[in-house]
């Protein structure tokens, strides 16, 4: 199993990266994340669920929150993305159930001129191979909604399967849309290398 990342290391693929959260960074994914009162990313990201306000110092008293929250030999939960040395968005796991092991993954490419150019999945390919590395899981799991098909394509490109459908059980813009869960398990995971 790999150790835990370094503060200063970084995962590299052909063309993103994924490298921890510095105090430099705040206020650029903050300026990312809260650009605007409708941003677009989030049309696509849980939608139905409001963005959470924050100011700039509220965020990063936030990000210090999460960092606090970590265990000692625990990977950093949250990673920037990179392409070309500029900020596009961040990967993250958060516990379904820290006890069983039940994580899930999530991603968030806040600029839309970076959508559709692959570097969402080659980022969560290199964020869940890193993960199966350095945790002891049996699964990885992404939980999407129905509209957002991108992510669900993005998902079987990493070998997920439609673990669960939740019919009608998210509204927006007053349409119902189905709750999406996936994963892969670490030998289904194991054998694709």
């Amino acid at each position: 199993m790999l150790q835990r990342l370094k503060s200063d290391e970084q995962l590299k693929g052909q063309r993103v990266t994924l490298r921890h959260i510095t105090e430099e960074d705040i206020p650029v994914l903050y300026q990312l994340i809260y650009n605007g009162d409708e941003p677009e990313w989030k049309k696509w990201d849980a939608p139905y669920y409001p963005l959470e306000p924050h100011t700039l110092e509220s965020y990063r008293s936030h990000e210090k929150a999460r960092i606090n929250r970590l265990g000692p030999n625990e990977p950093d939960s949250r990673l920037i993305l990179e392409v070309d040395g500029k900020t596009i968005g961040t990967v993250t796991y958060y516990w379904e159930h820290k006890p069983s092991l039940w994580l899930e993954v999530g991603i968030g490419i806040y600029d839309p001129d970076y959508w559709n150019g692959g570097y969402g999945s080659e980022a969560l390919e290199i964020w869940v191979d890193y993960l199966f590395r350095t945790l002891p899981l049996a699964r990885v799991g992404l939980t999407t909604w129905s509209k957002n098909e991108r992510m669900m394509r993005v998902g079987e490109k990493l070998g997920m399967k439609v673990e669960g459908r939740l019919r009608k059980c998210r509204i927006y813009e007053g349409q119902f849309y189905d709750s999406i869960r996936m994963g892969v398990l670490r030998e289904e995971w194991m054998k694709r290398a």
